[in-house]
């Protein structure tokens, strides 16, 4: 026997007490959901180990809270959606999981074996067969007594090499059936992890000898390099050689960085104003963790320079995304802290001093790029039209705002507002919603899981009125559980990147919006309100700082409990961000048609 087994008490130990020990065996201690009568036993079985079930209002939101919840913990992620409904409703939480490599186990449930192919209840479709796109790995167990055996080979499979989403579907009669314990197979349950996988010595070599040579170094990191141990190996690089540090889009940075790496230069975008400022761009890029594409400009070497120009090392626990889109001068299959760490070693061992190589002017002028001023901060706070500047109500909020929250940013063009002006809070963490699925609205279920791992800090979930819209009852969850999250509406009654998109792409004169308008008359602090919610609606800048003061400040009365909050911004639509013109793609040049989001194409036949 792997571990020992937990008898309940009333009732005799089922398939579903077997999954929920398996589960508290290996460290779970929270699990998000939907409740569904398929799913009965095993949330008993949680309940009679102590894993706290936290249940949402859609299982969308669940699974994507899991996700949240991995993400700040830095663990596995569990959630439970019930059979062939709930599934279905989880589909998005799976493909956000899997396009931001997010390791997160989803226990679902299914008809009895014996009814297959039964038109039953809830068992239309095969849930393996259609989440196996979705995940690394989808099993249906079909004996109660295998579940420790599965439930280990689930959980190595989305923790190693490349993190990611399984799944794991117990029909209900498997959860339901007494176990037979001579039976039990406990495969690899109590055994410990691998550890990560290392660099080849020859790689190490190279690396070190790339970057004695290079003058104009920088390194890019992604989701792969964000962990504690990895951030430490990154700081003890930065101060040997003065190498500057950026980070992407998806990287949920903590402060540390911030804080302690005096060459930390933002996010990689700042790379791409380097040949405005008339500075020379990279000669050496160390991409770690971080996959090529959209957040780093495509193949337009805007912020990784052509190979001819730039040489790239990229390290990755997955070799597939190792030259992908651009071509590398060295490619390294290992962790990256197991990466960093022979770097290192290596360099402090050298007789090379790399540091006397780097052009130290250069290294400065990059990371002071970040500090430049915004070319919104001399607008006035409310524009012509009586609205707020959404730079400034923004400004504004994070100046006012408890500092070193946890902020997740959802939406269009609110979120990059939030990105100009969100170090003003001194965020710990920063989860941006949006990925390479472009998805909106999972930023409700990413701030129920960090508010969830993370209960001592406050969570900022920031949203446009058009994100808001897709699971803003999970305000009731927040609520209903006392979480610190304050939810923020930046209301500008339409979806800001399509209406400003539009309008660049066919121009401002063409009164036509399609389908990109929202209605100005709803009112989010008022359903706010409604959910339990203290809430407040704020249309001048001035007033934000006494609103702010008055949501924080309401707790800290005698008695008072902690709620849940939701500050609403009415903000003009106006400016566009540079951010939406920039991925429009908008020309003066007549001989190409504009491809908003991608590469522009020639005109057929133009002269």
């Amino acid at each position: 026997m792997s571990f020992p087994l937990s008898q309940p008490t009333t009732r005799s130990l089922t398939g579903g007490d077997l999954l929920a020990q398996s589960l508290k065996h290996i460290g779970v201690e929270v699990a998000f959901g939907l409740h569904g009568g398929h799913l009965d036993a095993f949330l008993m079985g949680c309940e009679t180990v102590g894993i706290r079930l936290i249940d949402t209002r859609h299982e969308t939101a669940a699974v994507q809270a899991a996700e949240g919840y991995a993400k700040i913990k830095g663990k596995l992620g569990v959630c439970f959606v019930t059979a062939n409904s709930g599934f279905s409703n989880g589909i998005p939480g799976l493909a956000t999981a899997l396009a931001d490599r997010s390791p997160i186990l989803c226990i679902t449930s299914s008809p009895p074996l014996r009814d297959a192919e039964n038109n039953s209840l809830q068992g239309i479709i095969d849930q393996v067969v259609a989440s196996r796109p979705l995940t690394k790995f989808a099993h249906r167990v079909t004996n109660a007594e295998d579940a420790p055996r599965i439930v280990s080979l689930a959980v190595r499979t989305a923790l190693a090499g490349a993190p990611g989403p399984v799944l794991l579907d117990f029909p209900i009669d498997v959860l339901f059936s007494p176990v037979h314990e001579k039976l039990i197979s406990w495969g690899s349950i109590s055994s410990p992890l691998l550890y990560a996988p290392g660099p080849h010595v020859e790689a190490v070599k190279k690396a070190v000898e790339l970057i004695q040579a290079a003058s104009r170094p920088a390194v890019i990191i992604g989701s792969g390099a964000q962990s504690k141990e990895t951030i430490s190996h990154i700081l003890t690089l930065s101060q040997t050689t003065g190498i500057p540090v950026f980070d992407t889009q998806k990287c949920t940075l903590s402060s540390t960085l911030a804080i302690e790496c005096k060459t930390y230069g933002g996010g990689a975008e700042k790379l791409g104003l380097l040949p405005v400022l008339g500075k020379p761009q990279p000669d050496l890029v160390l991409l770690l963790g971080a996959r090529t594409g959209m957040f780093l400009a495509g193949r337009s070497g805007a912020l990784i320079p052509p190979a001819e120009k730039c040489k790239l090392v990229q390290v990755d626990v997955d070799g597939t995304e190792i030259g992908r889109t651009l071509p590398v001068e060295l490619g390294v299959i290992s962790d990256v802290a197991q990466f960093l760490d022979a770097v290192n070693r290596h360099l402090s061992s050298s007789t090379s001093h790399t540091s006397n190589r780097i052009d130290k002017e250069w290294v400065s002028a990059v990371t002071r790029i970040q500090s430049l001023p915004s070319p919104f901060a001399s607008d006035a706070p409310q524009n012509p039209s009586g609205l707020m500047h959404p730079y400034h109500a923004l400004q504004t909020l994070f100046t006012h705002l408890p500092k070193n929250p946890i902020l997740v940013t959802d939406g269009g063009e609110c979120a990059l507002w939030a990105r100009d002006t969100a170090h003003l809070c001194s965020p710990s963490s920063i989860l941006k919603s949006t990925g390479a699925l472009g998805f909106l609205g999972n930023g409700f279920g990413y701030a129920l899981g960090a508010a969830v791992a993370s209960p001592d800090r406050t969570v900022i979930n920031l949203h446009g009125d058009g994100s808001a819209g897709f699971h803003f009852m999970e305000l009731d969850t927040y609520a209903r559980l006392g979480l610190d999250v304050i939810t923020v509406i930046v209301n500008n009654h339409c979806w800001g990147m399509s209406s400003n998109g539009q309008e660049l792409v066919y121009g401002e004169k063409n009164p036509k919006r399609v389908i990109s308008e929202l209605s100005p008359g709803t009112r989010y602090d008022v359903v706010a309100g409604g959910l339990g919610n203290r809430a407040v609606r704020v249309e001048k800048v001035e007033d934000i700082p006494r609103a702010v003061e008055g949501l924080v400040s309401a707790e800290k009365g005698q008695g008072q409990e902690r709620r849940a909050k939701c500050i609403e911004l009415v903000v003009d639509r106006k400016p566009t961000h540079p951010v939406t013109e920039v991925m429009v793609g908008q020309t003066e040049d007549e001989g190409v048609v504009v491809v908003p989001y991608y590469d522009n194409i020639p005109r057929a036949y133009y002269k």
